[in-house]
């Protein structure tokens, strides 16, 4: 049943600019599952889905799908990275990370899959980002391959 859900939920995001859990929730109802809100967020983490820009300024669910060969999945996760990225600034071993509205939990996600040795963790609100470096020099680091990763 997992399995169906999932996969009813990968196409739901990729047909319709899906906003919300809620909504999400009541797609699937329509097409036959029956699903909690919390099934629902547990299935939304483990697809790895994250918000993104729609028409409008608004925000949808997308899954951020990674492919292993021919870095094709990191050229996925730094168009993400591009597409949200405002500005950074250093705090001590905190890489701070400004994006456009709404962006941040989506920048933070391809952060995390792009793998920086640098990265401890990151926190992302709903602009802005916490990115926790083990030393002040490796949060310099990081922000160099950063602005060369954007610059491409």
């Amino acid at each position: 049943m997992k399995k169906i859900r999932q996969g009813k939920i990968l196409e739901l995001v990729q047909e319709f600019d899906v906003e919300t859990q809620e909504e999400l929730a009541d797609r699937l109802k329509e097409a036959g599952l029956s699903v909690t809100q919390a099934t629902v967020s547990r299935d939304i983490r483990e697809l790895k889905l994250t918000k993104v820009s729609a028409a409008g300024g608004r925000q949808k669910y997308a899954a951020l799908q990674q492919e292993q060969e021919g870095g094709q999945g990191q050229d996925k996760f730094l168009r993400v990275l591009r597409d949200g990225f405002l500005s950074m600034d250093i705090a001590q071993n905190i890489l701070v990370i400004r994006t456009v509205s709404g962006m941040a939990m989506a920048v933070a996600a391809a952060l995390d899959e792009l793998k920086f040795p640098e990265i401890v963790g990151c926190i992302a609100g709903d602009d802005t980002i916490f990115a926790a470096v083990r030393t002040g020099e490796g949060a310099a680091k990081l922000m160099e391959k950063l602005e060369s990763s954007l610059k491409r």
